[in-house]
């Protein structure tokens, strides 16, 4: 899948992924390719970006929350902050 992560400073990631595991507003949640098209707010917490597979190398980044929207096998989180951990 697709995956862009956004700042209002500029793009921190943009490429292929497996997955992406993020912190929701009610707890952690995981996309993989092809999920079902949604909306969901995100708090603050780690986002982990799996980039070939479950046990594949994994990159961490500490968010301050916003929203991510899947469509169509593009995943795209918009972020009000993001440092890579």
């Amino acid at each position: 899948m697709k995956l862009n992560i956004l700042t209002p400073e500029g793009s921190i990631f943009s490429g292929e992924a497996y997955g992406v595991q993020m912190p929701g507003v009610t707890g952690s949640f995981e996309v993989l390719n092809r999920h079902a098209p949604m909306i969901a707010a995100l708090g603050e917490g780690k986002l982990k970006v799996l980039q070939s597979s479950l046990t594949g190398p994994a990159t961490f980044y500490t968010i301050q929350g916003g929203f991510v929207e899947v469509l169509n096998n593009n995943v795209t989180v918009l972020v009000e902050g993001a440092k890579k951990v």
